[in-house]
C-alpha cells in the first residue's frame, strides 16, 4: 500500500501541480504561500494515505489539505486586511471534487510580467506552472541551483508586494507579455525534447500552447507555436533507434512520424497563415512543415527552406537561426557556402554550431578541422546517444564533396 500511495501521489503531483498552484495562487495572490501549501499537502498524503487508504479523488484531496494550510497561516496573520484574500477560501467547499477552474493561462501571463526581471520570465514560468525544481530549471539556464532559486524566491515576493493582478492583459499590454508566454512555453519544450523525463514535460508544453489558442485563437503567432511543437513532437518516436541510438533528421524514417500530430500542426500552420501576421514561430513551423513533406515526396525541399530561414532571419537572427540558415544553404549551395555563412557567427559554447561545422568540414575534406569540431560537438552535449553518433561521425568515411 505504501509503494501504491508514493505512486498516486507523484502521478497527482505531476499531473495536478500546475493546475491546483495556479487556482490556489489566483486566489492569495501569493506564489510562494501558494507553493508552500501544496508542498505541505503532498507530504501530508505521503503519511496519511498510506494509513487510511487513496482517497476517491486525490487532487481534491490535495486541494483541501492545501486550503486548510492557507487558511492557518492566514488566520496567525497579524495584519487580518493582509489575509483576507486567503481567508476567503474558507466561503468554498473543500469536499468531493471540485469544480477546478484552470487558472494556469493567467499565472503564464503573471510570470511574464514587465516589473519582472525578463530573464526569470521563463524559469518562473516552468517552475509555478510545469512544476520543474529549481534545480532542474537552473541546470537549463546554466546557472547554479541556489542561485536560481534565491532568484525565483525574489521574484514570487515581488509578485505578492507589487499586488501584480492574475488575469489575461488587456489588447495594449498583450504583444511583449504574449511574446514572453510563448517563449516560456517554447523553453519548456526544448527541455523536454529528449531524455530522461522528457515527453512528459513536452507534452505539458503542447498542452499549454493549445490552452494558449484556445483562448486567444485570434493570435497568429500562438498558433505558429502550437504547430512548431506538433511538428517537432511527431518525430520523437524516430529520433532513437530501438536500440536507443540517435537518428538524425535527415536519416529518420518518415513512416515512424505521427500522422495526427503532422495533420494538426499542418492545420493550425494553415489557420495562422490566413491571418496575414507572420512571425518567428509561424516561420520556423513552415520549415518543419517543409521537413514534413518528405513523408509524401520522398525528397526535402530544400531551397523553399532557404527563403524561409532568410525571413526568419530578418525577424529574429538568433544563433540557433543562424546556424540552421548555415545548414541550409550548405544543402542548397554547397558545404562551402554553408561554410562562410557558418563562419560569419561568433563561435560559443552553442553545441549545435559545432556539430553543423563538424560536418560541413568533413564534406570538403578538412579531416583535421572537421575532427576538432566534432570534439567541440562532443564535449557540450550531455546526451549520451548524440555523443556516440557524432564519435561515429568523426571515425566514419568522409561523403564525397558536393
Amino acid at each position: 500500500m505504501k509503494g501504491d500511495a508514493a505512486r498516486v501521489v507523484e502521478e497527482v503531483a505531476r499531473g495536478s501541480y500546475g493546475r491546483l498552484i495556479a487556482y490556489l495562487s489566483s486566489h492569495t495572490r501569493d506564489l510562494a504561500a501558494a507553493e508552500d501549501a501544496l508542498g505541505d499537502a503532498l507530504l501530508a498524503a505521503l503519511s496519511d494515505w498510506p494509513r487510511d487508504g487513496l482517497p476517491g479523488n486525490p487532487e481534491a484531496w490535495l486541494l483541501a489539505a492545501a486550503r486548510h494550510r492557507l487558511i492557518d497561516r492566514a488566520r496567525h496573520e497579524q495584519v487580518r486586511a493582509s489575509s483576507e484574500a486567503t481567508l476567503r477560501l474558507l466561503a468554498e467547499r473543500s469536499e468531493g471534487a471540485p469544480e477546478l477552474p484552470d487558472a494556469r493561462l493567467p499565472l503564464l501571463f503573471v510570470c511574464a510580467h514587465p516589473a519582472l526581471d525578463p530573464s526569470l520570465h521563463t524559469p518562473l514560468m516552468l517552475q509555478t506552472v510545469l512544476g520543474l525544481d529549481a534545480e532542474r530549471i537552473a541546470s537549463a539556464f546554466l546557472v547554479a541551483p541556489a542561485t536560481m532559486g534565491q532568484r525565483l524566491v525574489r521574484a514570487k515576493l515581488k509578485i505578492r508586494d507589487a499586488g501584480i493582478p492574475f488575469r489575461v492583459p488587456d489588447d495594449p499590454e498583450l504583444p511583449p507579455r504574449l511574446e514572453a508566454v510563448l517563449d516560456a512555453i517554447y523553453a519548456a519544450y526544448g527541455i523536454g525534447w529528449d531524455g530522461e523525463g522528457g515527453a512528459g514535460l513536452a507534452e505539458e508544453a503542447i498542452w499549454l500552447a493549445r490552452v494558449l489558442v484556445q483562448k486567444l485563437p485570434d493570435e497568429p503567432e500562438a498558433r505558429g507555436l502550437l504547430a512548431l511543437l506538433l511538428h517537432c513532437e511527431a518525430r520523437r518516436a524516430a529520433r532513437r533507434s530501438a536500440e536507443g541510438r540517435y537518428v538524425p533528421l535527415s536519416r529518420q524514417d518518415p513512416a515512424a512520424w505521427s500522422t495526427p500530430m503532422i495533420l494538426e500542426a499542418e492545420r493550425e500552420l494553415a489557420g495562422a497563415f490566413r491571418m496575414q501576421r507572420p512571425g518567428r514561430f509561424q516561420l520556423q513551423a513552415a520549415i518543419q512543415s517543409v521537413h514534413a513533406d518528405r513523408r509524401s515526396s520522398g525528397r526535402t525541399d530544400w531551397e523553399a527552406i532557404v527563403v524561409f530561414y532568410e525571413q526568419l532571419l530578418r525577424v529574429s537572427p538568433t544563433i540557433g537561426i543562424r546556424v540552421g540558415a548555415a545548414a541550409a544553404i550548405a544543402e542548397v549551395r554547397g558545404p562551402a557556402a554553408g561554410l562562410e555563412a557558418l563562419e560569419a557567427i561568433p563561435r560559443g559554447d552553442y553545441q549545435p554550431y559545432w556539430a553543423v561545422r563538424a560536418h560541413l568540414l568533413r564534406r570538403l575534406g578538412r579531416d583535421r578541422e572537421a575532427r576538432e569540431a566534432f570534439a567541440q560537438a562532443m564535449e557540450r552535449t550531455t546526451d549520451r546517444a548524440v555523443r556516440e553518433y557524432l564519435e561515429e561521425e568523426a571515425r566514419s568515411k568522409p561523403p564525397s564533396t558536393t
